[in-house]
């Protein structure tokens, strides 16, 4: 495991970024250490795995979401935690495993051969219906609907309306 390259992103390293990846990958490492420096409390694990990939789907689009962002996120914390109390085992750690995968290229995860397919493009008919879903099923609810408020009417029978948040002046 190597913090500067997570397990699913090696791809994305080694050319989905474009020309400028190796630039890209220096510039989100002083972007999280630019977080850790200017915010105070330091951030947090789910912070940094926020701009880990927000930048990953931004600057290499690439989407990780086998839960390896979140391991990362936490290492980094921890890198900067112990880092901070004098104590460098960790990074030390980190460096040996980095300078072992230096100048290999790392295979990419597939998917097990029962998870469905990602999309490959604009290739495919666009009537299909790739969701794998029968039509008759609901999509499940992640989260709850937001209850929709009764309109509150005054007196003389109008509507009245209410603002959102705070006003703007």
């Amino acid at each position: 495991m190597n913090a500067s390259v997570p397990p699913a992103a090696p791809p994305s390293f080694e050319g989905w970024g474009g020309p400028g990846a190796p630039q890209k990958r220096t510039w989100l490492a002083s972007v999280i250490v630019d977080a850790f420096e200017e915010t105070v409390p330091t951030p947090d694990d789910q912070y940094v795995e926020e701009i880990l990939l927000q930048v990953l789907a931004d600057e290499f689009e690439t989407n990780i979401e086998d839960g390896s962002a979140e391991v990362v996120a936490l290492d980094i914390v921890r890198l900067w935690d112990e880092t901070r109390i004098g104590r460098d085992e960790l990074v030390i750690k980190f460096e040996s495993k980095a300078e072992g995968l230096r100048g290999k290229r790392m295979a990419a995860q597939e998917l097990p051969s029962n998870a469905p397919e990602e999309w490959e493009g604009e290739e495919g008919d666009e009537d299909e219906d790739d969701s794998g879903m029968d039509e008759d099923e609901e999509v499940p609810q992640l989260i709850e609907p937001r209850q929709r408020e009764e309109p509150e009417i005054d007196e003389d029978g109008f509507t009245l309306v209410k603002g959102k948040g705070k006003s703007h002046r």
